[in-house]
């Protein structure tokens, strides 16, 4: 009988993600019940195969992500759609998916070429950098500040406040869930300032669209907003910063493919794929089984959480070639780091777009490089973090 570690330690994920472990369980238990009395309830199944996790993503209404998201369940400090079902989710994501469309997406792409620019003009002269605070954290910061109308002054309120409520776990950022609900509402008190602004001022904005937009004949309530606002703003910073930390430690590990794409930075399109697939940014999401059900031979009662764990479905050899091996130029990379079905990631194309302009700054301008001291990576039981990049480097004007 395998053994396996309560996943709702962050522990658990100490030394990154467990890929041994969760190669076993694809291969005996791929549907694997952890029993215990945790979070009001006597366990949760872990969900390793892609093709179980693809199926279970495409039947929102009998895995139900209503009932919370997370191993914890923490509906009391916020709602937003991620925890919806149809038909909800549909209509909140109507409210905002015009502006996440590719070709909305496309026409930013000369703005944040700026950003990149002014982002290395302020690290390059230094020969070194914290690379996650100084470079990966700031395009995607000054980007979501820009679509929700807050200004660039506010920035680093907003880094801040998403380090405090996704590093819960974590002892640099050392906070409570008292905590965690405080800087909630520290951001919800700063986005109801700018919401009174654009009520009165509307602008052609994200914000405005939100404020201004309906859901089933009603514009949003208060609560609503500040949810809207808090998932925008904090997932729209996190896992991009984390991509592009992840993206730079994984060509430091691998410096053929850094000379390759030196050489090719065509390329580039391909290599965020496979960082994607190789070191995926959110470890997992949860459903909960809103009627009995089987899985992979399992019978699944009413009310279990299922945690369906993406990079284990991303390294699983039955949908990936040679799956642990890091290949910049896989082709076919239908990978679900970005996850599948109703709650496919909304910024998907933003994100992609700031981590290629941001990488194509990299190679142009910054050479040599080599880290300057160790990782420090985020203690969580969901999110792949790194939290600091001591980086050397030698620079080249752009």
């Amino acid at each position: 009988m395998i053994d396996v570690p309560d996943v709702s330690d962050p522990d658990t994920f100490a030394q990154g993600f467990p890929h041994a472990l969760f190669a076993e369980l694809r291969r005996t238990s791929p549907v694997h019940w952890h029993a215990g009395d945790y979070e009001g309830g006597p366990g949760y199944w872990i969900v390793s195969r892609y093709a179980t996790i693809q199926a279970i993503s495409r039947q929102p209404m009998l895995f139900s992500s209503a009932r919370g998201t997370s191993v914890e369940d923490r509906g009391d400090i916020f709602v937003s759609m991620i925890g919806m079902d149809p038909p909800d989710h549909r209509r909140y994501r109507s409210l905002v998916s015009a502006g996440f469309t590719p070709r909305q997406i496309a026409a930013q792409e000369p703005h944040h070429r700026e950003i990149v620019q002014a982002i290395l003009d302020g690290v390059l002269d230094r020969g070194c950098c914290d690379f996650v605070v100084d470079v990966a954290a700031e395009l995607p910061l000054r980007v979501i500040a820009e679509l929700l109308g807050v200004p660039q002054s506010a920035c680093h309120d907003i880094f801040l406040w998403s380090n405090r409520m996704i590093g819960s776990q974590d002892p640099e950022y050392a906070v409570s869930m008292e905590e965690v609900a405080s800087a909630a509402q520290e951001m919800f008190s700063f986005a109801n300032g700018l919401a009174e602004d654009r009520m009165a001022q509307p602008q052609d904005d994200l914000m405005s669209a939100i404020l201004h937009g309906e859901v089933a004949g009603s514009r949003l309530g208060n609560v609503e907003f500040d949810s809207f606002f808090l998932l925008l703003a904090v997932a729209g910073n996190e896992t991009t910063r984390n991509l592009i930390s992840h993206g730079l430690l994984l060509l430091l590990e691998h410096p053929d493919a850094l000379a390759r794409l030196r050489e090719q930075p065509q390329l580039l399109p391909l290599a965020i794929e496979e960082m994607l697939r190789f070191r995926s940014p959110v470890y997992y999401m949860r459903r909960t089984a809103t009627q009995e059900t089987e899985l992979e031979g399992q019978s699944i009662h009413k009310g279990d959480k299922l945690l369906l764990y993406y990079p284990s479905a991303n390294r699983d050899a039955e949908f990936f070639e040679q799956p642990d091996v890091f290949d910049i130029e896989r082709r076919d990379n239908h990978h679900l780091a970005f996850g599948i079905g109703e709650h496919f990631c909304i910024g998907t194309h933003l994100a992609r777009l700031e981590t290629r302009v941001m990488f194509e700054g990299i190679l142009e301008r910054m050479h040599d490089l080599e880290l300057a001291g160790p990782v420090t990576t985020l203690r969580s039981n969901l999110i792949d973090g790194v939290k600091h990049i001591p980086l050397k480097f030698s620079a080249r004007a752009g």
